[in-house]
């Protein structure tokens, strides 16, 4: 994982009975939750009208025939 200003770079494996959809929906749903636990009164300022932390787009692609390490160098080079 690399953060930056307005995204995050994740490098996932699943298995094929996943779709990137239903991974990325699991994945903002738990961490939205997480961080509004841990950062409710911050985030009470900014988002008032209703707790949502992400937009709703995202960006996936597959990797083909890279190796985790080529794919793990790019995503540590984004930040």
């Amino acid at each position: 994982m690399e953060t930056d200003n307005d995204h995050i770079h994740l490098l996932i494996n699943s298995v094929p009975k996943l779709s990137p959809l239903s991974i990325v929906r699991r994945l903002k749903s738990i961490s939205t939750y997480r961080i509004w636990q841990l950062f409710h009164n911050e985030l009470t300022a900014h988002f008032w009208k209703e707790h949502t932390f992400w937009t709703d787009g995202y960006f996936i692609c597959s990797v083909g025939n890279a190796s985790a390490e080529v794919i793990q160098q790019y995503i540590a080079s984004q930040g």
